[in-house]
């Protein structure tokens, strides 16, 4: 009878051991991986919903207005002020100018 109280106790042992390591990973995913999951969808939406007379920047911070959609991976851009057009990935896109940022 004493003996499966010893072997008992250490399996309860490790269980409570094992509870902050199974928190520290419950905090983890809700503060960074479903922010993260969440922010990775709104950017793949945004690339996807893409069309022409968007202003956009891109991830080597230039500022263009989208002119041509060419296939599905890449995009032209007319840039200011000489109205350049140069030819980007549209991965490379970071986001969109807000519409108060065209008035301006």
């Amino acid at each position: 009878m004493a003996l499966n109280l010893l072997l008992q106790t250490p399996s309860s042992n490790s269980l409570l051991g094992l509870l902050p390591i199974l928190l520290i990973f419950g905090i983890f995913y809700f503060l960074l991986f479903l922010p993260m999951q969440r922010q990775r969808k709104s950017q793949q939406k945004m690339l996807a919903n893409l069309q022409n007379g968007n202003v956009v920047v891109t991830s080597g911070g230039i500022v263009g207005t989208v002119v041509a959609i060419d296939g599905d991976d890449t995009l032209v851009l007319r840039v200011k002020p000489d109205n350049v057009k140069i030819q980007v990935t549209r991965s490379s896109v970071s986001s969109l100018v807000s519409a108060e940022g065209k008035k301006s």
